[in-house]
């Protein structure tokens, strides 16, 4: 996804059409993911949880087009770090400016889809118990401080991983999926384990929500990768049916761990195990054939179904999984392309099966490092901050009654209406796998 801004006269109708099918596919994935994190929080928090996804729309936007595009694609300011502020508030650039064969305009609205749910996605580590507040306050400073330098490393122009040293991430494995999970992580750290983490069983209280958001996801998904092919041609169709078949197999190896794990394939394994397929396959479905994305979806599928249960090996309390499925299924994405990567797709660069030898490898290797390390630290300082300032977590009391009712006076259930009195959360019928993922017996 690397653009080259050109004189107005180089508009391709056809590219242009697909690219704006395309961002609203991304956009309606920050939705799809609300009702996915929403159905895995308990009935007292759904409501914030919904919140915390819907806002991030509002926030991103703004600074977005404020600085953050700027920062991210503007022209090289400082040896490949970070662009400059030629473009603030979205100065110089009219319904005229165009960016490969496409509107600048809709290239800016396309890439902000993704910066938009990259933020979303972190709530999911600090599901509870945090301030909705901070929150306002969080989002808009990790996207001008973390989202877009980072984004401009792997995509912008004279980025250095992008241009000095060569790593693939055709759309977000980097910049979306790994970004966010290291972020998740540190904020998890920073305002600390829920109340009864690894004691009470925190379970889904609506699986059908769950899998209704995967679905919606996953339908956005064939936009965020397909899109990012920046044309309506082969390269984007390829991307769209490596998307679709690395969701399948992702979805089938995760049922077929729970199958031999634990006796029973599960419905929120299968949504799990589907959108670990997708987040490994979005730096790589630009980048691999059709056999290696599906090897691809598989390997996330299989690992990422272990790695969530890490959370309680290791004492860190990611909520909803951030880490196990996006930072994890984002790093065996990225890493893969060093082995399946092939000439066909990429117009140069070869994995080590395809005859490149080990040197993609070893810098799709360094790319995950550099940016896992700097959003991890960025956030984590960026967390210390808002905490220091006004707290990042709610208060016992708010976090044992719920927060919708605390912080947003409202409730996503009428219990009350039902006569069962106050609002509760309503115990989902166990299973080997929700327990796994949620309580550490």
């Amino acid at each position: 996804m690397t653009p080259v801004t050109v004189a107005a006269a180089g508009i391709d109708t056809g590219d242009t059409a697909w690219l704006l099918a395309a961002t609203a596919l991304v956009l309606l994935m920050t939705p799809g993911l609300a009702l996915f994190y929403g159905g895995m929080v308990r009935t007292k928090n759904v409501l914030n949880m919904l919140m915390m996804s819907f806002v991030s729309i509002a926030l991103v936007t703004v600074v977005w087009l404020l600085a953050g595009y700027s920062l991210a694609f503007g022209d090289d300011a400082f040896g490949g770090l970070v662009g400059n502020l030629r473009h603030v508030a979205m100065a110089g650039i009219g319904p005229d400016s165009v960016t490969g064969s496409v509107p600048t305009l809709l290239f800016t609205t396309f890439q902000l889809t993704f910066a938009i749910v990259t933020a979303a996605l972190i709530s999911g580590a600090i599901a509870d118990r945090t301030k909705f507040a901070a929150w306002l306050v969080l989002v808009p400073v990790w996207t001008l401080l973390v989202y877009a330098p980072v984004a401009h490393w792997v995509w912008g122009p004279g980025g250095w991983i992008k241009d000095s040293l060569g790593a693939l991430d055709f759309a977000g494995g980097l910049v979306v999926e790994i970004a966010s999970g290291a972020s998740g992580l540190a904020l998890a750290l920073v305002v600390g384990p829920r109340i009864g983490f690894r004691k009470d069983a925190m379970r889904p209280h609506n699986l059908p929500m769950v899998m209704l958001g995967a679905g919606l996801l996953w339908f956005g998904w064939l936009g965020f990768n397909g899109g990012s092919a920046l044309g309506a041609n082969g390269l984007a169709a390829a991307s769209v049916l490596n998307t679709l078949v690395a969701g399948c197999t992702g979805l089938l190896g995760w049922l077929f761990v729970e199958q031999k794990r634990d006796g029973h394939p599960t419905t929120f394994g299968a949504a799990s195990g589907a959108v670990a397929g997708l987040v490994a396959i979005t730096p790589a479905c630009g980048t691999v054939g059709i056999l290696g994305g599906a090897a691809v979806g598989l390997a996330a599928g299989v690992i990422c179904s272990y790695a969530v249960a890490w959370k309680f090996r290791f004492g860190y309390d990611d909520s909803l999984d951030v880490v196990g499925v996006h930072f994890v299924g984002g790093i065996v994405g990225t890493l893969l392309i060093g082995l399946f990567a092939t000439a066909a797709m990429t117009g140069g660069a070869e994995g080590l099966l395809y005859g490149g030898g080990f040197g993609q490898l070893a810098r799709q290797a360094v790319a995950v490092l550099a940016v896992a390390a700097y959003t991890f630290l960025m956030t984590y300082g960026i967390g210390k901050a808002v905490d220091r300032f006004m707290g990042l977590r709610a208060s016992a009391d708010e976090e044992l009654t719920g927060l919708d009712q605390t912080l947003h006076a409202e409730s996503a259930y009428d219990h009350g209406a039902l006569g069962h009195g106050a609002p509760q959360a309503v115990p989902a019928r166990p299973t080997p796998l929700s327990k796994d993922r949620n309580s550490a017996s």
